[in-house]
Parts: C-alpha cells; structure tokens; sequence
C-alpha cells in the first residue's frame, strides 16, 4: 500500500428552508469531505455525522486528525474496518478509498463492487414535520415526486392531522411516515389505526432505541423499518421479527464498505432494506446510491433541502435519482 495524503475540509451549507423532525430544528448542515490522493489519483468522501450520537463535524475532524497518521502510512477499507469504529468518520474515508480504488483499477465503483450497472432509483423525499396545510402545500409543490415520507413528532392527533393532510393534496404517491423514536408502545396502536386508513406503507423508528424489546409479539398492519435502533453490522440480528426492513445509512454504518455487508445480512436474516441519508450533498448521495441498487426503499434526497450542491450533481427526474460516474465513483482521473 503506497503512502497517502489526507485533506479534512469543514463546509457549511444552509438548508432552503428550516427541517423539523421530532425534538430538533436546522438551518444550516456542517459536513465533513476527505480527500485521499496517491500522487496520481484522488479519491473523495462526505460526512454529516449522527446527530443523536453527537457524531458532530468537529467530532470527526478530532477523530480523523487522531489516526491521521495511519491512514497516511497508507491503508486499505479492510484495514480502515478496524483503525475507526461505525460513524461519520469512517463514511468519509471509507467512500474517498473506495473512488480512489476505482481511479486505481480504472473501473467504476459499482463495477469493483461486483454490480451490474445501475439504474435510477424510485426516492422519496422528506417532508418535514410542519402544520398539516404546510405539509400539504409542499406534497403539492413536489408535482413530480412519486414517494414522500413525513416525519411524525410524537403527537398524536397532530400527527394523524398531517397525514391526513398529505394524503388528500396527494391521492397518487406512495407514503412512508418516520416518527424518530417519538412514539410509546401504548400509542402505536391507535396511530397504526389511522395509518392505515391513508394507505401509508411504511412506519419507521416509531420506538426509542433501546425499547426495541417492546416489540415483541406486537403484530403491525404496516411495515416498520428500524433506524436509529440499527447502526451497523453487529445489530441487525435484533431487528428480526421486530422490524420488517433496516434503513441503512452510510454515515450510521461507517461507510459504504459496512453498508454493502449489511445489505447482504439482512437479505439473508430475511429483512427488508432501505437506503437513507442524514441530508448533504450529491458526494454523499452517490456512494449510498450504489447501495441502493439493492434496497426495496430509497431515501436519497439530501440535496434538495440545501441551497447549492456540488457540480456534477445528481439528478432528480420524474420521482427517481440518478448518479452518474462523473458525480462520484467512476474511472476517469478528477481535474486538480
């Protein structure tokens, strides 16, 4: 393995407009990008962090400055695996070796995967958790959007109000809600009740992490997805007959690398997977779009809330998302 060099850069983007989910607002997303060159090829990585790990950007540049010189002395994503633990951190160097391993090798990412080429992914987008005309008025303004997914707080006659809401601005879409561990299980019930009745097909993390036990034997209508209560490879086997489908996210996970496995696992454990992202640019939407060739849900809209994204970007066309090779991954060498 030839030497490194490491460049950590700090970028602050503002969101269009403010983000609600239950129990936090932004308004601006700081993100992590690494950059790792061999004198002759380049390779790139994007981190956001976990917020509710308090998996900052200031966290990860401290926690990547620290093994600063082993990635240097030059590494591979097998030995990166045990140099970081899951996190933000690991997603950013893990995503720039793997780009730099296809500049190496001359092939696409997907195709040094072992994947077929891809194709464009069916995504949702997020509306955040807003009043009920609100979130009705911005279903409306997503016209070409197939797939929309609300965020819940907790509150349940607003909630239902919301969901109600979208759901007569918008008959045709497809509609998953994400609660964010807000929910008790005395209260799913009711809320999967009404649910129901708005033809919504997926209720995720409606639990606190660490209740995941509470589900046992609880028998729901709709799908559930695990997110928060699923971070990696290790816990996937307690989400089976307690969830339906694992939302994979490469800033949870610690990368690409970490994300392929778990696909994989959860197919074998007999779970469904979806693909999600903790907002950012086209750099951290394309190496979980590779991921998301194998998932049955896509959750990649993280550029649509910022105010600018990167160039080459990519593209949202008729509800689905494509990444090109030119965005992240692909053979042809970077400009300087």
């Amino acid at each position: 393995m030839s030497p490194l060099r490491l460049r950590i850069e700090v970028e602050k983007l503002p969101l269009r407009e403010p983000f609600r989910i239950a129990g936090y607002i932004w308004t601006e997303l700081d993100i992590v990008v690494a950059t790792l060159e061999d004198g002759t090829h380049r390779g790139r990585g994007e981190a956001c962090g976990v917020y509710y790990l308090n998996d900052t950007a200031q966290s990860l540049v401290a926690e990547l400055g620290a093994v600063r010189g082993e990635i240097e002395a030059g590494i591979d994503r097998e030995g990166l695996q045990r140099l970081l633990p899951r996190g933000g951190a690991r997603n950013a160097v893990d995503c720039a070796l793997w780009e730099l391993d296809a500049k190496r090798a001359g092939v696409p990412v997907w195709k040094l995967a072992g994947l077929t080429a891809p194709k464009p992914l069916l995504t949702t987008i997020t509306l955040g958790a807003e009043d009920p005309e609100i979130m009705a008025a911005r279903a409306l303004r997503h016209a070409r959007v197939r797939a929309l997914k609300l965020k819940l707080t907790g509150d349940l006659d607003i909630d239902i109000a919301r969901v109600q809401a979208v759901r007569a601005a918008r008959a045709d879409v497809w509609i998953g809600v994400d609660a964010n561990q807000s929910y008790t299980i005395d209260a799913l019930p009711a809320l999967i009740a009404a649910l129901e009745i708005e033809r919504v097909a997926l209720l995720e993390q409606p639990l606190r992490r660490g209740c995941e036990s509470e589900l046992d034997g609880f028998k729901s209508s709709i799908p559930m997805a695990a997110d928060e209560s699923v971070l990696d490879l290790s816990e996937l086997p307690k989400a089976v007959r307690r969830f339906d489908i694992v939302n994979i996210k490469l800033d949870k996970c610690g990368g690409l690398t970490e994300g392929l496995a778990m696909a994989h696992e959860a197919r074998r454990l007999g779970l469904g997977v979806m693909v999600g992202n903790m907002v950012g640019t086209s750099l951290a939407m394309a190496p979980a779009f590779v991921l998301g060739q194998f998932c049955d849900v896509v959750d990649l809209d993280g550029p649509i809330f910022l105010t600018r994204d990167r160039k080459p970007a990519a593209a949202y066309d008729d509800g689905h998302i494509w990444c090109g090779d030119q965005v992240w991954g692909g053979a042809a060498a970077l400009p300087a």
